[in-house]
């Protein structure tokens, strides 16, 4: 049974359970991507979602509750800095997590875990392209000089 089981507590103590993903929140904020397992990244998310929320509202009670939380100055101020300003927008989802296959030595479930508005190789939403059509007839006018030349040159043999 899973009574009053809110969250995945990794095999931890309280104490190293806090420590850990504070760690790996600062690692995310810094790198803007991070690899991990698949409950630990989950964990994480978890965790670094309202610590975003927060920080779009620059305030010194929201940095305070933030710092509370992540421990490093660093991190904090690169937070409220770069991250919330590209975030600023978006309603909520600020991770992807992306599995990865399974790990050579223990064979755990890997994963990346990754600021969405950081990924520039793929956004969904700002590479849509153009799409265009073109009709046969232009396609046959840009291919009709190339023969043309061909035969130029196999007259003047």
């Amino acid at each position: 049974m899973r009574h009053g089981k809110k969250f995945n507590h990794l095999g931890r103590k309280t104490a190293h359970r806090k420590a850990m993903l504070a760690n790996m929140a600062c690692s995310l904020i810094e790198h803007k991507r991070i690899n991990t397992t698949v409950a630990k990244a989950k964990a994480v998310k978890q965790f670094v979602e309202p610590l975003i929320t927060k920080s779009k509202e620059d305030t010194t009670h929201n940095r305070r509750l933030v710092f509370a939380k992540l421990r490093s100055k660093e991190a904090v101020t690169e937070l409220f800095r770069d991250v919330s300003s590209k975030v600023a927008d978006r309603p909520g989802g600020y991770t992807r997590i992306i599995k990865l296959g399974n790990r050579l030595g223990d064979n755990a479930d890997m994963a990346m875990i990754e600021l969405v508005d950081f990924n520039e190789i793929y956004n969904p939403n700002e590479g849509k392209k153009k799409t265009t059509r073109r009709s046969r007839r232009s396609n046959s006018k840009a291919a009709a000089p190339v023969e043309t030349a061909t035969e130029n040159t196999n007259e003047e043999e």
